[in-house]
């Protein structure tokens, strides 16, 4: 009898969040198919799966249009190597964790290929126009969905590719100690409000937005707020400190345990993306930032307006956490924002209970396994 040859599925995590997602699906993957082998690009979280990892995830990290571009020569160096792997150890399947602006094109490097494509965490479409939802029902031949309402959207192009799997964050967020022993941890009382501030994952939003954030928290710490900054592993001490500009950094720094500090905060200051979605699932109220380069800027104005574009506000169809855009992102906005946020407290627990409703139930890595499997088969 013919042994059959292992699966094989070749993996494109962008970004942190990315990396994150992306290895409780190979963790799900791996128990439903334990002799299946998983290469591709991705950082700790999926190299401790069992992923062989080609190309770390921050050689990838960047966020705008006009801030990727800057960074072509890494993406061209990794997507020479994805074409490779395709070529010379053809996998059963492409497997691409959100990322869009780069997983897009290695889509269509699969595609022609005749490689299946598997697409986990959709491009927000609803944000960005849904003439793109057009586009990728031409190569994709799998979509895993985060959000019931993308289902119909992707759907609505002659193919019936898009499936509702949950979001993950409902699996992943998970808090291990009280808000007063994560305050006792790092030094913070338990009598004075505390602030954490997220930068971002991408060194181009940690330039754009940290400065205010300082400033912010300046601010804020005279009226006595205590502040850490939560750093992602995307973003190294030294350039934190670059940004800054001087010795030493002005707020505690903390890496590694996000959500039982973010759980222990009063309000928080946060990059727009995934960040803001689980601060808000963890009762943190919190301000939305976005800071473009000028020219993604623009571009971002010709194709979505002036619309909400805070995930948690998007998912709860309603502006409810304050969002702060390009020259809107100043100290004394942000300040404002905060000190609204952290005095209607019982608004956002409101506001987390209709949002943990909307995003359904827990599962949602094992339900995208089972369909990325489906596809193998």
């Amino acid at each position: 009898m013919l042994k059959t040859r292992p699966k094989r599925v070749l993996l494109v995590a962008g970004e942190a969040s990315g990396d994150l997602h992306g290895g409780a699906l190979v963790q799900a993957l791996r128990r439903q198919q334990p002799d299946v082998t998983v290469v591709g690009v991705g950082g700790d979280h999926l190299r401790s799966s069992g992923m062989e990892v080609l190309a770390d995830v921050c050689t990838l990290s960047a966020a705008g249009l006009v801030e990727i571009v800057g960074s072509i020569p890494r993406h061209h160096r990794v997507m020479e190597l994805l074409k490779a792997q395709m070529d010379q150890h053809r996998p059963d399947v492409v497997a691409l964790v959100d990322y869009p602006g780069f997983n897009m094109f290695v889509a269509k490097e699969a595609h022609k290929r005749g490689i299946p494509v598997f697409f986990y965490i959709a491009p927000q479409v609803w944000a960005w126009g849904k003439g793109r939802a057009k586009k990728m029902a031409r190569i994709i031949d799998r979509l895993a969905v985060i959000f019931p309402f993308e289902e119909g959207i992707f759907n609505a192009h002659g193919r019936d590719l898009a499936r509702y799997v949950g979001h993950p964050l409902v699996d992943g967020l998970q808090v291990t100690r009280s808000a007063q022993e994560s305050r006792a941890v790092y030094g913070f009382s338990d009598q004075q409000p505390l602030l954490v501030l997220m930068p971002g994952s991408r060194r181009s939003e940690v330039r754009l937005l940290l400065p205010a954030m300082l400033a912010a928290a300046k601010i804020l710490r005279a009226d006595g707020w205590q502040v850490a900054l939560l750093k992602a592993p995307t973003i190294d001490q030294v350039y934190l400190e670059q940004i800054h500009g001087a010795l030493p950094f002005p707020v505690p720094v903390v890496e590694g345990d996000a959500y039982n500090v973010i759980a222990a905060a009063d309000a928080g200051v946060i990059a727009s993306g995934t960040a803001t979605l689980e601060a808000a699932l963890l009762g943190c109220p919190h301000v939305i930032l976005y800071r473009f380069s000028f020219l993604t800027y623009l571009l971002i104005k010709l194709v979505i307006g002036r619309r909400i574009m805070g995930l948690p506000n998007v998912i709860l169809g309603r502006s409810f956490f304050p969002e702060l855009l390009q020259r809107d992102v100043t100290a004394d906005n942000i300040v404002r924002g905060v000190r609204e946020m952290a005095g209607n407290r019982q608004g956002c627990l409101q506001a987390v209970q209709n949002l943990r409703q909307a995003m359904g139930d827990s599962g949602a890595s094992e339900r995208a396994a089972e369909e990325l499997a489906r596809l193998m088969a």
